[in-house]
């Protein structure tokens, strides 16, 4: 097992409603979990609860069997590499300068990088395809490069563990598919990530596993096929969706499609349909 919450609530100072509420569940290692979820639902926070950022207002988080407040940041840096949502540093630092800082947790402060670590950074740039932009500043590069150049840091670490907050926002379908099938070979080799995403479509085809989550609360947990439910995604989006299997067409993964109520159906239909009945908790 890799993180356990324990009936976690959290709230922000002065906020109106608590981030999460009572939520319980296992994150297994050697696999690739995905959390989901309308803007709002918690995903972020639960992001922070795990990695010990925050400490919940009750129940109990738990990485590897000890709270994961406990942690120290340094112990912690070394097991779980972090792709945040933040963008490149503003001072202009290259490409390898930038995937160095993955080496801090292993070397005293304003150490150089022994031979080791500096293989660790090699490795890592040659992991996500940036040998030819290594010396290139971060903050020149695309989004797409920038992606993979915090993906690399990551990597650089030797993590256990990869968290990723929204890895492929305003990337193209290829940067996408690129990070996620970098994601995936990590997991493949042994190692646990759990990714926060909006695109429904790349969790069911790249992760092992989705938490559902909305208004706080955890509505539905497991592989994509029995979380992505017409009837609940529908409600937990507020807008009608239908989930096509693409199976059929030769591809693998779930499509999840809204639906146009002025041209994709009758307005005076019923919007459930089999595979919503079926699913519906």
């Amino acid at each position: 097992m890799t993180f356990e919450l324990r009936n976690v609530s959290y709230a922000y100072p002065r906020s109106r409603r608590p981030a999460l509420r009572r939520v319980s569940l296992e994150i297994e290692g050697a696999q690739h979990t995905a959390v989901v979820g309308p803007n709002g639902a918690g995903k972020t926070t639960l992001v922070r609860l795990l990695l010990g950022l925050v400490r919940p207002d009750d129940g109990v988080v738990l990485y590897e069997g000890r709270p994961a407040a406990v942690w120290g940041r340094r112990e912690i840096a070394r097991r779980i590499g972090v792709v945040s949502q933040d963008g490149p540093p503003n001072h202009p630092v290259t490409v390898r300068e930038f995937v160095d800082m993955g080496r801090h947790p292993y070397v005293r402060p304003w150490a150089r990088l022994r031979e080791e670590d500096r293989e660790a950074v090699r490795s890592a740039i040659r992991r996500v395809d940036l040998e030819e932009l290594e010396e290139r500043p971060v903050n020149g590069l695309s989004g797409g490069e920038v992606q993979r150049a915090k993906l690399a840091r990551a990597f650089a670490q030797g993590p256990e563990v990869l968290v990723l907050d929204e890895p492929t926002a305003h990337l193209d379908i290829g940067h996408e598919m690129q990070l996620f099938s970098l994601v995936r070979d990590f997991v493949d080799e042994g190692g646990s990530a759990v990714t926060i995403t909006h695109n429904l479509h790349l969790a069911s085809r790249f992760a092992d596993r989705l938490l559902l989550l909305d208004e706080g609360r955890l509505l539905a947990s497991g592989p994509p096929d029995e979380v992505l439910r017409d009837s609940v995604l529908s409600r937990v989006f507020r807008w009608p969706i239908r989930v096509v299997d693409l199976d059929a067409a030769g591809l693998s993964g779930l499509q999840v499609v809204p639906v146009d109520l002025g041209r994709d159906r009758d307005p005076g239909a019923s919007f459930d349909n089999d595979r919503a009945e079926e699913g519906s908790p």
